[in-house]
C-alpha cells in the first residue's frame, strides 16, 4: 500500500477543480489553439517552429468551430416551450405555417421563426383617465390632462364628461401579430369614434340614467366596426367588456347643473304628488258614482218586482174572492190576525152583556199586561 498523500506511480494525481478553473483552462486552450502554440512536451523542451505561421493556417479550424457552434445553436433552438396561457405562431421562410398550443414543440432551425402570443391575458384601453400604481398601491386614478378624450356633446347640445374602459382579448394570434400594425391604437380610435357618435345621438338625461344600455350599445357597435373595417377576423381581437366608470357634467358647469337637477327633481316630485292625489281621489269618486248608479238600478228593479208581485197577488186573491167570497174573507181575516196578534201585548174581549171588564190570566208571558174581559164579549 502507498500513502494517498504521495504521488501515484502512474502520474500526478488531479484534485477536483472549481468551475472557474475549468473555464480558465478552456480559454487558455482556445488561445493556444488559435495562436498555433503546441502543448509543452513531457520533457519540458520548448522548440520553436521551423517555419512562421501563415494568417490562413488556422482558417479550417476556425470554420470547424463556427460550424460546430452553428449546429449546436440550431439543435438548441429547435425545441421551444409554450406557456399555458400562450400560443405559438410559426412562420416558415416568412409565411404562416401553423399555430401551436401550450407545451413542448419542435421547429426547423433557421427556417421557422416563433412568435409567442398571450391569448388569455385581458388587455384594456382607458379613456378619460389612467390607472396608475404608486408605492405598491393599485387603483390610483389620474384624470388631469385627459379632457379631450372624455368631453362629448349630447343630442340636446349639452356637454358631458364620459370616462370608460374597453377590455379585449386576442382572438386570432396571426391576425393580431401581422394584419394590423398597431391594434391598440386602432381600438382606441374606433372606440372613441363609436362612443362619441352614440352619445351624440342621445339626450343628456338619457346618458346619465342608462349607463348599462349605453355600454352594451358601444360594445356591439365597436365589435361590428372592427370586423367590418378589415376582412373578417383580420383584427384578431374580441371585445370582452365595455364599462363606463364616470358620467358627469364638466366641473365648470356642475353648479348650474345641480340647480337645474334640483329644479327638475322638485318638478318631478310635485308631478308625482299630484298624480298620487289624482290616483287616490278620482278612482274613489268614480267608484262612488258607479256604486250609486248600481244601487239606483237595484232599487229600481226591486220596486218594479215588488209592484209586479203585489199586483199579481191582488189579482190572485180577487180571483179567489169572486169564486168564494166568504171563505176568502175569513181566510184573509185569519191571515191578518196571525200576523198582528204575535205582536200584541194586551188582549181585550168585549161582551155586550157584561157591565164591567173581567181580567184574564196571561200565561204566555210574565212581562205582558193582564188581559181583561170586557162586557159584551163572546
Amino acid at each position: 500500500m502507498y500513502n494517498q498523500d504521495q504521488q501515484p506511480p502512474w502520474g500526478k494525481k488531479h484534485k477536483p477543480q472549481t468551475p472557474e478553473e475549468v473555464v480558465a483552462q478552456i480559454i487558455n486552450k482556445l488561445q493556444d489553439f488559435f495562436s498555433g502554440k503546441k502543448p509543452p512536451s513531457p520533457t519540458g523542451d520548448n522548440q520553436s517552429p521551423s517555419e512562421p505561421l501563415s494568417p490562413f493556417a488556422n482558417a479550417g479550424k476556425l470554420l470547424a468551430i463556427i460550424l460546430i457552434v452553428f449546429v449546436v445553436q440550431g439543435v438548441y433552438s429547435s425545441f421551444f416551450k409554450i406557456a399555458p396561457s400562450e400560443v405559438g405562431v410559426i412562420l416558415r421562410l416568412g409565411q404562416y405555417s401553423r399555430t401551436t398550443p401550450s407545451g413542448l414543440h419542435f421547429k426547423i432551425p433557421y427556417i421557422d421563426k416563433l412568435y409567442k402570443v398571450d391569448v388569455e391575458n385581458i388587455r384594456k384601453e382607458e379613456f378619460g383617465f389612467r390607472s396608475r400604481s404608486q408605492g405598491g398601491q393599485q387603483g390610483i386614478v389620474e384624470k388631469r390632462g385627459y379632457d379631450m378624450e372624455s368631453l362629448m356633446l349630447t343630442a340636446d347640445k349639452n356637454v358631458i364628461n364620459v370616462a370608460w374602459i374597453v377590455q379585449y382579448k386576442v382572438g386570432d394570434p396571426y391576425s393580431f401579430l401581422f394584419k394590423v400594425k398597431d391594434i391598440s391604437r386602432a381600438i382606441r380610435d374606433m372606440s372613441e369614434s363609436v362612443t362619441r357618435r352614440i352619445v351624440g345621438n342621445m339626450d343628456f338625461d338619457y346618458v346619465l340614467s342608462n349607463r348599462d344600455l349605453l355600454a352594451a350599445s358601444v360594445k356591439t357597435e365597436l365589435q361590428s366596426q372592427l370586423d367590418g373595417l378589415f376582412p373578417k377576423g383580420m383584427t384578431g381581437v374580441s371585445i370582452g367588456t365595455v364599462q363606463f366608470q364616470d358620467i358627469n357634467p364638466p366641473d365648470q358647469v356642475k353648479p348650474a347643473f345641480n340647480e337645474v337637477n334640483e329644479a327638475d327633481q322638485d318638478m318631478k316630485r310635485l308631478v308625482n304628488e299630484a298624480q298620487e292625489t289624482y290616483n287616490r281621489v278620482i278612482p274613489k269618486a268614480a267608484g262612488d258614482a258607479k256604486k250609486i248608479i248600481e244601487e239606483s238600478y237595484g232599487y229600481q228593479a226591486q220596486r218594479i218586482n215588488d209592484s209586479q208581485g203585489e199586483t199579481q197577488r191582488f189579482l190572485d186573491i180577487l180571483k179567489e174572492y169572486k169564486a168564494a167570497p166568504d171563505v176568502t174573507r175569513k181566510r184573509m181575516y185569519l191571515e191578518t190576525m196571525s200576523e198582528i196578534l204575535p205582536g200584541v201585548q194586551s188582549v181585550y174581549v168585549i161582551d155586550k152583556d157584561q157591565q164591567s171588564p173581567l181580567p184574564l190570566l196571561n200565561i204566555t208571558s210574565a212581562s205582558r199586561l193582564p188581559a181583561v174581559l170586557a162586557p159584551g164579549s163572546k
